[in-house]
């Protein structure tokens, strides 16, 4: 089974691609029948183009939207005193436990993790150095260095990457930056937001890429609203001294996912529900106030789990249709999908039993990245 964002023609064309190879090459495609049919969601990323925009929290995500990763590895050669064994380190869950257990949770987490990991490395420590006054002393020193000596290594590359986020974090004021990206993607407060954006774009610790998504994100919440300043805000841009090629950017992104494009409504709440959940998150307190959003994704695929996604704007291609709920889900975003996505469909199948999604895209965006296409 396929179905497709009808407001998109890639994914119609896509779909009907798809379609055409199972088709022709059905003997590749008759493998294991289940009762419910797999389902192929095709999505095009102009129907949600605030969420690569966003600066992240959560450390997969981070280490991609800081530092990037690329498969599997991140380079670090440009941190300040690294050394030569640490320029390129690997990130990977299948061989790293501490990334395994962490790459899903929040920064503050991981600095208290990260500590713990120490701690433990620490106490290991000793035990490792002992005097070797036996035989028997050294053939246990001998079978447990292996593993110390990867303890080692993991600790050291973790410390170093949690390091430099951290300096980052601190050297472009992205708390604050963060805060104000989350106000425009999450509230509607029009004249709170203007004020911010424009207090962040005279603070010289913000770069011109955080100053360009801060018009971006602008652009895209407020693009028809009466009192609109953008103007005003790419002039103060470039009296800032930003590059032509990050100003052309705010007019590029809402030409590729602005109103006229979207099939989807980003910014506003369709039902009473969804009315009283981002009420309640506002209840929550400052400490959720850099994780408020929500990608359009999670949504879609909630309402496509309960099979209430409306076939009028995810029609099925061809005349048949799905009768019961979806068990295996496979998302292609065309466009690229992000890591903040990847936590979507994670916490999905953890809390829906008997339902896999898999996500795939084009690529794995971070702003530089979506900046670039």
């Amino acid at each position: 089974m396929i179905r497709y964002q009808l407001s998109s023609e890639p994914a119609k064309r896509l779909a009907e691609c798809v379609k055409q190879v199972i088709t022709k090459e059905y003997e590749l495609f008759d493998f294991r029948r289940t009762e419910v049919p797999p389902l192929l969601l095709i999505l095009d990323r102009s129907d949600d183009a605030i969420t690569p925009l966003l600066n992240q929290w959560t450390y997969q995500a981070m280490v991609h939207e800081l530092l990037g990763i690329n498969n599997n590895r991140i380079d670090l050669s440009r941190v300040p005193g690294i050394s030569k064994d640490l320029r390129e380190v690997v990130l990977s869950a299948e061989n790293d436990e501490f990334y395994a257990n962490n790459m899903y949770l929040n920064f503050a987490e991981i600095g208290s993790n990260i500590k713990n990991l120490m701690e433990d490395f620490q106490r290991r420590k000793p035990k490792e150095q002992q005097k070797l006054e036996s035989i028997a002393d050294m053939k246990a020193f001998v079978e447990n260095y292996p593993q110390f000596k990867k303890m080692s290594g993991t600790v050291s590359k973790h410390v170093t990457v949690v390091g430099e986020l951290s300096r980052l974090v601190a050297e472009r004021n992205l708390l604050e930056v963060s805060e104000v990206e989350q106000e425009l993607a999450c509230q509607n407060d029009h004249s709170s937001a203007l004020q911010n954006v424009r207090r962040l774009l005279q603070n010289p610790k913000v770069t011109e890429l955080d100053a360009a998504r801060l018009v971006m994100l602008y652009a895209l919440h407020y693009e028809r609203h009466s009192s609109n300043s953008l103007p005003g805000l790419v002039t103060e841009l470039r009296n800032r001294g930003v590059a032509d090629k990050y100003r052309k950017l705010v007019s590029a992104v809402v030409e590729y996912g602005g109103k006229r494009v979207r099939g989807s409504d980003l910014f506003s709440p369709k039902d009473a529900v969804a009315i009283t959940k981002q009420f309640l998150k506002g209840l929550k307190g400052v400490e959720n106030v850099y994780t408020q959003h929500q990608p359009l994704l999670q949504e879609t695929l909630d309402q496509l789990i309960k099979g209430k996604l409306k076939d009028s704007q995810y029609p099925y291609l061809g005349p048949n249709t799905l009768r019961d709920r979806p068990q295996d889900i496979i998302v292609f975003i065309i466009g690229g999908a992000t890591y903040e996505e990847a936590l979507t469909v994670y916490n999905l199948n953890r809390s829906n039993p008997g339902v896999r999604v898999v996500l795939g895209g084009t690529t794995i965006h971070n702003t530089k990245r979506s900046c670039s296409l």
